[in-house]
């Protein structure tokens, strides 16, 4: 599975060139038509010619990255992949209750993350120790919210809300509770 802060990277790098060619382009043309001296108007072939250019090249990038998805295709194939192990969390009053205080899992396992939420709406994220994402979910009330990740890296990760749950739900952090293992 593609580590997701490669992906982020990566996309990042391709859409900020995408949005200042569309910068440039516009201010091009906005100069364009504000300097232009009688005879010699802007030829609208240039013009929607560079814009069917960005509309091509935007609707590529969105192709290609969404080809580098890490859970893709695991969601696409959710239901013929059986994970190695299933965690339970609940969050209710704006607390995460664990199954365990630390969530062993080995290198390679899927684990299937099972969480609701008694009251609110809650995010569930999990953050690698230099506290980038790696993934997160929202979490409805009264239901069965759930995650599959393939753990192919071994650390120690956080799991932190996502969403504004109140002034409370700055406090919703788990600080190493989940640990992957050689």
């Amino acid at each position: 599975m593609v580590d997701s802060s490669i992906v982020l990277f990566g996309q990042t790098f391709a859409y900020t060139l995408y949005a200042l060619a569309i910068i440039s382009v516009m201010g091009w043309f906005a100069y364009k038509v504000t300097k232009t001296k009688k005879g010699k108007d802007i030829k609208p072939v240039f013009f929607y010619s560079f814009v069917g250019f960005l509309i091509i090249t935007g609707v590529s990038l969105h192709i290609i990255t969404h080809e580098t998805i890490p859970w893709k295709p695991m969601d696409l194939n959710r239901e013929s992949i059986k994970p190695d192990k299933i965690f339970s969390i609940n969050i209710s009053g704006q607390k995460f209750i664990l199954p365990a205080e630390k969530m062993i899992i080995k290198k390679g396992e899927i684990v299937q993350f099972n969480v609701t939420s008694d009251d609110l709406t809650y995010g569930f994220g999990l953050f690698r120790e230099d506290n980038s994402m790696v993934f997160q979910m929202q979490v409805l009330p009264w239901y069965v919210n759930d995650v599959m990740w393939h753990f192919d890296k071994p650390g120690v990760y956080t799991i932190r809300s996502t969403e504004y749950s109140g002034p409370k739900g700055i406090n919703l952090i788990e600080k190493n509770a989940v640990e992957v293992t050689e």
